[in-house]
């Protein structure tokens, strides 16, 4: 069994939201097509209250900056993606009912998450996993944003989950905050076992 994971297709990811995704709405037109090739669709949704950690805003610096936080480094971010705001909705024209469930992420205040599956501490889970195993599904196509953070970190988890992973990337925008950020993370996906492919392979 199969199933497409859409990556964060949210408003505060789009060029006119508060964390903009370079070209990010380029992928949107071909979104509900890829959908139709698919039984099974799931998708995230960034989900966080307004004092999360990962809010520059909520330390006095500046996005971009980094700080420590259970001795790991935390990337700052802009306040985006805060829970039942415009921001944080999935992007309008999307076919919602194609979606069979969305997976919400970085509800906890105190701990980011970039990954479908897990938080960035590896201590809760989202219930992907639990769901895509009650129902046999073992092949995982990812589409989304931002293919340097979250689709890499879902990607990565999945591998190691077990799944056969496939990276759409003509599908994927990613924010490349450092010159190559985006290039590294494909390479680090297809190192790790992720198979990269075009979405008219599929």
């Amino acid at each position: 069994m199969t199933a497409l994971i859409l990556i964060d297709l949210q408003n505060d990811f789009m060029p006119w939201g508060a964390l903009p995704v370079k070209a990010g709405n380029e992928i949107l037109p071909f979104i509900n097509p890829l959908m139709d090739r698919f039984s099974h669709v799931f998708a995230t949704q960034d989900w966080h209250p307004e004092d999360h950690v990962s809010f520059a805003v909520n330390h006095g610096k500046r996005p971009g900056e980094t700080i420590e936080v259970h001795h790991e480094t935390q990337m700052l971010w802009p306040e985006h993606c805060v829970q039942d705001t415009l921001g944080a909705d999935l992007v309008p024209g999307i076919n919602k009912e194609k979606i069979e469930k969305i997976f919400t992420k970085g509800i906890d205040s105190q701990v980011d998450s970039y990954s479908a599956f897990f938080d960035n501490a590896k201590k809760k889970e989202t219930g992907l996993h639990q769901y895509l195993q009650k129902r046999n599904i073992k092949e995982l196509y990812f589409a989304g944003v931002a293919t340097d953070y979250c689709v890499k970190y879902s990607v990565l988890d999945a591998l190691e989950l077990g799944y056969k992973v496939f990276v759409i990337q003509d599908l994927c925008r990613g924010v490349d905050l450092h010159s190559g950020d985006v290039k590294r993370a494909l390479d680090e996906m297809k190192s790790k076992g992720a198979k990269l492919i075009l979405a008219k392979a599929i």
